[in-house]
């Protein structure tokens, strides 16, 4: 597949994950009166907002122009790092959702230095256009399984819990 083509479905299928996701929320109010749930649903709206965001700018400056692309990923990727780790230092010892974090933390650490310094992935055979694919896919699916986990269990109503 042309790897424009995957950026163009990657941002639509993001953009139609924060839409699913906001009709989640809508129908559960109580997540947003409770600090710590509204900032995991928050979390997870991010997890999907930012890889979209990043495919619009890859589709915008595309391979002809690295510098568009390149410097919005490094831009979202930071803003990725820092929800992520200000939401890795609010869980509470759930071993799960620490490790999907801490991978997430990772995987935006590395857009960002794909972004800023593309040549170390040539030399593993790889475009940056490409490199920086091959990590969102993972981002996103990171995202999906905290979704997962979240719907499974503190968003569950408590009388779904027992």
């Amino acid at each position: 597949m042309d790897v424009n083509t995957f950026y163009a479905l990657f941002s639509a299928t993001c953009f139609t994950l924060v839409g699913l996701w906001w009709n989640v929320v809508q129908s559960h109010p109580e997540w947003m009166r409770e600090p710590g749930l509204r900032r995991i649903t928050g979390g997870i709206y991010l997890s999907f907002l930012l890889p979209a965001l990043m495919g619009l700018f890859a589709q915008v400056g595309g391979a002809e122009q690295p510098e568009i692309w390149r410097s919005a990923f490094v831009v979202l990727a930071l803003v990725g790092c820092l929800s992520t780790i200000r939401l890795l230092s609010r869980t509470h010892g759930d071993r799960l959702v620490v490790g999907q974090q801490a991978c997430a933390t990772l995987l935006y650490a590395l857009v960002a230095v794909v972004g800023a310094f593309p040549g170390p992935a040539g030399q593993i055979g790889l475009h940056p256009f490409q490199a920086e694919a091959l990590l969102l896919i993972v981002l996103i699916v990171l995202g999906h399984a905290l979704v997962w986990h979240f719907m499974a269990g503190e968003g569950r109503r408590p009388e779904e819990r027992a």
